[in-house]
């Protein structure tokens, strides 16, 4: 024996022809109100901007940036290929210049030492003359073999030393000023919690 549905469909349309209610925030289009009125917001205008220094327009574009935080792994990987690519493309387009390579070698530094997150501030001076190395073997003159390859290395290494260092001290510097301004904000922010 069948039984036959005895509840009304709960979406249907309305029996009895009258308008449903307004469902919006607002409870006024349905001629009844909910509570406060909304306000407006008004935005303040803002004043027309003077002449921009340039030391403004630099930190601008500085914050326009793209600001990633790498892990120490993820700032050693980092450093390593873009030094390895920039060293095949100054093998190409300046003939193996260590004097180019150096000086591409200090902003990848900076770079990393600005992106490495908090927790691995100390990964940043490592990471970096390792990848200098790293990104060497293509620039570096070598001989036949792994052992002409070894030595074109060390000379490299011997000779470029200048920017090796001048790079870690790059890293390293933004690394030390990063850690003395988180120590700071810690030590407002424990300044300003209340007291329980």
């Amino acid at each position: 024996m069948e039984q036959h549905r005895t509840r009304p469909a709960q979406y249907g349309p309305r029996r009895n022809g009258a308008p449903l209610p307004s469902q919006g925030r607002n409870g006024a289009a349905a001629g009844r109100p909910l509570g406060r009125p909304v306000r407006q917001r008004t935005v303040p205008a803002r004043p027309a901007p003077g002449p921009v220094s340039p030391v403004a327009g630099v930190v601008r574009a500085l914050r326009g940036m793209p600001n990633p935080r790498l892990t120490g792994l993820g700032s050693g990987l980092f450093c390593a290929a873009l030094m390895t690519l920039l060293g095949f493309l100054d093998e190409l387009l300046f003939g193996a210049s260590l004097t180019v390579y150096g000086v591409l070698f200090v902003p990848v530094s900076l770079l990393t030492a600005l992106w490495v997150r908090r927790g691995d501030l100390l990964t940043a001076p490592v990471v970096v003359p390792i990848a200098f190395a790293v990104g060497l073997v293509p620039v570096a003159d070598g001989g036949d073999g792994l052992g002409g390859r070894l030595m074109g290395l060390v000379t490299a290494l011997a000779t470029e030393a200048g920017w090796l260092y001048g790079g870690t001290l790059v890293a390293g510097s933004a690394v030390i000023v990063r850690r003395i301004r988180l120590v700071r904000r810690r030590r407002a922010a424990a300044r300003n919690r209340p007291a329980v």
